[in-house]
């Protein structure tokens, strides 16, 4: 049975959607064309395969690349044949396949392009996870973004996918093959660094030739779908994010009962420097959602939960086992958690633990100095009042609601700066 169970996530399976899509948009007509790739199989065969699976092995999915028409509503202009990436991988890009990609593959190639967009101007790791950004960091190298990433989250960072706006050299290759990981997507890969990734089979390695031309995609939209259960079908234009430098920050100032309530203390450079790379960051989260960042690498990401001061709160708990798991990793080799399992048993003495916790208490974590980013406002103080006891500096968000004014005292009582986007960055 567990062999089976194995081979259900190895298999790829057949699809039966067509060769062509075509969607026609009034009298605009955008043709797309089925996405496969030749794959050497073990005995040496060459097959022909699309994409292995969908969310979940049994679901079939394909994907597809726009080669002709350009489509144009009102005055924007979206993204035209040629100008592909993650659906434009060709079969000299799909390096190496390992276990043949799979839907959650690209979405997660694909999101993690959606955040590096904002950060080409340094050496830049994304990690994702579930088409969620698990570790993001820049770095004086790539490798050192790598390695800054990866320390983030090494638990979600588990089979994960990377993402890297640098070419891969060997350093990298050597700390990437050292870890779990399914996917690495790169501009290019340099000598000796592939002989290294091909040391791990099954991880699957891919080109993306057009990274270094990332940052003009910060301007284009897309046509987003969304299906629905009965068939019907949403569609809506991709956001676009306005905030793309310290000068378009909004100093908050609102009113409430005829009293003036305005933030105090605007951030310093390296405060706006953290909130910018927080905001790029969050346009790839999925919402409701709150993530620190300190020293333009990200803390504690939380994601996806229907309360903000409830999404604040797990940000800070993953902030604090993060810390502590890296912690207890370069003390003693091994995870927190395989540490708190042997003390349990008596394998481990108590004070290992009691070491490790004392440690990430008075680091709070790793918080102290981090900024908070939030994609939504924060409709009550409670939220932000939950990054302040952990001794943030700094607060990004979008404004907007009713009580601005309280959220504004808060800050003010706690000296923290704070500043507006007027926009939200939500993602479903």
């Amino acid at each position: 049975m567990k062999k089976e169970l194995k081979q259900m996530y190895r298999t790829v399976i057949s699809d039966h959607f067509p060769e062509e899509m075509i969607i026609n948009f009034g009298d605009q007509r955008l043709i797309y064309r089925k996405k496969t790739w030749k794959i050497a199989q073990p005995n040496g065969e060459i097959v022909e395969q699309g994409l292995r699976y969908g969310e979940n092995p049994g679901q079939e999915a394909a994907l597809y690349e726009l080669v002709g028409g350009n489509l144009v509503l009102g005055e924007c202009v979206y993204i035209s044949p040629g100008n592909g990436l993650v659906s434009a991988i060709s079969d000299e890009d799909l390096i190496q396949s390992g276990k043949h990609p799979g839907k959650i593959n690209l979405t997660d190639v694909d999101n993690g392009l959606n955040i590096m967009k904002f950060l080409m101007d340094k050496p830049t790791a994304v990690i994702l996870k579930h088409n969620n950004p698990c570790g993001v960091a820049s770095g004086d190298s790539i490798a050192n973004a790598f390695f800054r990433a990866y320390r983030a989250d090494r638990v979600a960072a588990f089979g994960g996918c990377v993402v890297l706006n640098r070419p891969v050299d060997r350093e990298t290759a050597e700390l990437i093959v050292s870890r779990y990981l399914e996917v690495v997507a790169a501009p290019e890969y340099e000598e000796g660094s592939l002989d290294i990734l091909k040391s791990r089979p099954d991880l699957r390695l891919i080109r993306i030739n057009r990274i270094d031309r990332l940052g003009e995609y910060r301007n284009f939209r897309f046509v987003d779908f969304k299906s629905l259960i009965d068939g019907g079908i949403i569609v809506q234009q991709s956001a676009l994010c306005n905030v793309l430098k310290a000068d378009d920050f909004i100093i908050p100032e609102v009113e409430h009962k005829g009293k003036i309530h305005k933030i105090n203390r605007v951030p310093d450079e390296r405060e706006a420097r953290d909130l910018l790379f927080g905001w790029f960051v969050e346009q790839g989260v999925t919402s409701n959602s709150v993530l620190f960042v300190k020293d333009e690498c990200t803390v504690g990401i939380g994601t996806g939960e229907q309360d903000r001061v409830g999404v604040a709160e797990i940000a800070v708990f993953k902030a604090y086992h993060k810390y502590a798991d890296a912690l207890c990793f370069d003390k003693y080799g091994i995870s927190y958690k395989e540490l708190e399992l042997a003390v349990r048993k008596g394998e481990k003495p108590q004070d290992m633990k009691i070491e490790i916790d004392e440690e990430t208490k008075k680091a709070r974590g790793g918080l102290s100095g981090a900024v908070m980013v939030s994609d939504g406002f924060f409709p009550f103080r409670d939220g932000v009042d939950v990054g302040i006891r952990e001794g943030i500096t700094a607060v990004i968000q979008p404004g907007g609601s009713v009580r601005d004014w309280e959220v504004i005292e808060a800050c003010n009582e706690a000296n923290v700066a704070m500043v507006f986007t007027g926009q939200r960055a939500f993602k479903h």
